[in-house]
């Protein structure tokens, strides 16, 4: 996970009426081909409670995970499985209300000094106010790619999907099956690329008040807590790493393949126009020495 650069982040609103004609627009994006069977198991089996004293649960006979932030802790869970390439779904429904201050972090992550990474963080807001969807993605260590997303939907008063595609052209980030952002492998342009290293899916709620919303501006009210996120449908069409050895369900050359045609990755810019509210390629304040090589390449 990256703390944010706070002076990066610019906030962008949205009237409700823009909103209706770019989710018309989004939901033509959709890339049916990207689903696939799935293994699905419940949280009980295929997640551990690392850390909150309590405070994430498992309910409903492994169907429902929740955690739950207060002044004194947040709780975050990570699976039992590691993996390398796949395809991973969660539906979350993140915390209602005022969430000013909290983050609700969900990514993958290998192990070690020099780890790979694939991030989703949600950053709260004042009641009414826009979630900002943060994404990020490390290679050997190295992040700085952050990309944010205003969603065109309320995520708080419903479960939503929150879906990874790792293989080895390329990582997409996918709402609701809709792709927001592709990283590709552009390793023989000398860019590195998450490839060798397996990871555990995580989530934790936690506080982040001193520079999650509007960049630290606004604090955290405990007067709401506890904050709770929760968590239903999880699904992974992905190769398990085990001892050194990865094992791949027979569905997955379906998608280990998948690439997104010119026409997919027009309608992905398209969605991006609508709702990205922050890209670190455009961010040359910060990169006075010039943006990433990544950002140039087409």
């Amino acid at each position: 996970m990256n703390e944010f650069n706070s002076q990066s982040y610019r906030h962008t609103s949205m009237d409700r009426s823009t909103l209706i004609l770019s989710i018309l627009l989004t939901l033509t994006a959709t890339n049916t081909t990207f689903f696939s069977p799935v293994l699905a198991g419940t949280f009980d089996s295929e997640f551990d409670i690392t850390w909150g004293d309590g405070r994430g649960k498992v309910l409903n006979n492994g169907e429902l995970l929740t955690l739950s932030l207060d002044r004194a802790s947040g709780s975050g869970f990570q699976s039992k499985k590691e993996y390398l390439f796949g395809k991973i779904d969660m539906q979350l429904k993140l915390v209602p209300g005022n969430s000013a201050g909290t983050v609700t972090a969900y990514y993958l992550k290998s192990k070690g000094d020099t780890w790979d990474e694939i991030d989703f963080e949600f950053l709260g807001n004042l009641t009414g106010d826009p979630y900002v969807m943060h994404t990020n993605v490390y290679t050997q260590g190295k992040g700085d790619r952050e990309q944010q997303f205003n969603l065109w939907f309320d995520p708080t008063a419903d479960f939503h999907t929150y879906s990874v595609l790792w293989n080895p052209h390329h990582i997409v980030f996918l709402v609701d099956g809709i792709a927001i952002r592709q990283f590709k492998n552009l390793e023989h342009r000398g860019i590195q690329y998450p490839k060798l290293q397996p990871m555990r899916l995580y989530s934790s709620l936690w506080n982040a008040d001193q520079w999650a919303t509007r960049g630290g501006l606004v604090k955290t009210d405990w007067s709401n807590a506890p904050f709770t996120a929760s968590y239903r449908n999880f699904r992974a069409d992905a190769c398990v790493s085990f001892a050194g050895k990865s094992s791949c369900p027979a569905s997955s050359p379906r998608w280990f393949t998948q690439k997104l045609d010119l026409t997919a990755e027009d309608k992905m810019r398209a969605v991006q126009s609508k709702f990205m509210v922050y890209n670190y390629c455009t961010d040359t304040k910060r990169f006075p020495q010039g943006v990433p090589k990544e950002c140039n390449i087409h």
